[in-house]
């Protein structure tokens, strides 16, 4: 069974959910799910969420990072990029070919971008990988 970690951010909690649930039920392994993480108030919070974030990343064997997302996805995108993980990069309205705000990183060979639907993402995935 093939692990993998959702990146973005909470403006897409909604987005994270569905392809989180959608892998889960092909069966899939989620390493952890930050969108369940309530109540941050402390540092030590962020602390403990951020050792589960990154132990995610290290479990996995592909990330999804969907797009638009904050400074914690980007330092996840590193940490996969640098672990040589799977990476599939989502971006709804293809911003990651937009020359002034692209980053070079999404262009890196083994960043496989992927636009359209999130349902046509998860078929890129599923294709992708061995569940």
């Amino acid at each position: 069974m093939e692990k993998f970690y959702v990146a973005s951010s909470f403006r897409n909690i909604d987005a994270v959910r569905y392809v989180s649930d959608q892998l889960v039920s092909k069966g899939y392994i989620h390493t952890y799910d930050w969108t369940k993480n309530e109540q941050i108030s402390t540092f030590d919070d962020l602390k403990i969420i951020g050792q589960k974030e990154k132990n995610g990343i290290l479990e996995s064997d592909f990330i999804v990072i969907l797009l638009p997302g904050g400074n914690g996805t980007h330092i996840e995108l590193g940490i996969a990029l640098g672990q040589g993980k799977g990476l599939f990069l989502y971006s709804p309205n293809e911003e990651v070919n937009n020359f002034k705000i692209t980053s070079t990183f999404y262009h890196l060979p083994e960043v496989e971008k992927c636009f359209g639907t999130l349902d046509e993402l998860l078929e890129r995935v599923t294709t992708a990988t061995v569940s």
